[in-house]
């Protein structure tokens, strides 16, 4: 089924200057949306007029409180948010692991994700509607050695997120964390570069650049649509894996 006319309606995208984030903003301004963008620099499509852009960092929530009142001013309303900053640093092991790296590291992944979704909450009790998508992994459910840090963030993501449909569901809110497969990304590039002896499933990563086994930003972005807007394809469940593209 054809996704419908999203002509004027407006989605946030944090972590929009590159990788999937820029690519979630090209589909979803090719589809004739409004776009409120954040990173911390500059932001992919700043110059286009229907394009609202901001460099901050997610894990300051005044900051984000700022752009969530610059954005009712610039448009008036959020259809949809999507909190895809993050980060994967550290990569060690636990007993290598300091404590200042994993309290930015979450400060970033899982505290910018609560900050943007309650900057969201006032658009969806204004609106009586709003679709909340938060990017998380397949590291949210299970461990890999060497990434202790981005996977106890991405399954908080994931928890958080549930909670946030229990407690927020009256209002309106519609909210799914979405683990969107392997994108090759800057990311993956790091991924690819760490040693065996730090990420044993190294070679794993390297196999599917080998192969090209990824999923586009495109088919990301499209999905993250239909997930919104498309009744048809609105999941039951409040936790997602988005399916292998071509599959």
């Amino acid at each position: 089924m054809a996704l419908p006319d999203l002509s004027g309606r407006v989605a946030v995208i944090t972590g929009a200057s590159r990788g999937l984030g820029a690519g979630l903003a090209e589909t979803f301004r090719a589809h004739g949306m409004r776009l409120a963008l954040t990173a911390r620099g500059r932001p992919v499509l700043a110059d286009d007029p229907g394009v609202f852009a901001a460099s901050f960092d997610v894990a300051d929530e005044a900051a984000m409180q700022r752009f969530a009142r610059d954005v009712e001013e610039r448009f008036g309303r959020v259809d949809l948010w999507v909190n895809n900053a993050g980060v994967l640093e550290p990569i060690v092991p636990v007993r290598r692991l300091r404590a200042e790296d994993l309290r930015r590291h979450l400060d970033v992944n899982l505290f910018g994700v609560l900050y943007g979704s309650r900057a969201f909450l006032p658009f969806v009790d204004r609106q009586g509607e709003g679709v909340l998508i938060n990017v998380s992994s397949g590291a949210a459910w299970h461990g890999y050695a060497g990434w202790a840090a981005y996977c106890a963030s991405k399954a908080g993501v994931d928890r958080l997120t549930e909670t946030l449909q229990l407690e927020e569901a009256e209002s309106g809110l519609r909210a799914h964390a979405v683990a969107p497969g392997v994108v090759d990304t800057a990311m993956q590039e790091l991924i690819r570069s760490q040693d065996p002896s730090v990420f044993p499933e190294v070679e794993r990563f390297k196999r599917l650049k080998e192969e090209g086994d990824f999923n586009t930003p495109s088919y990301v972005a499209e999905s993250f649509l239909r997930i919104a807007f498309d009744p048809e394809a609105r999941p039951a469940e409040v936790v997602v894996r988005l399916p292998k593209e071509g599959d």
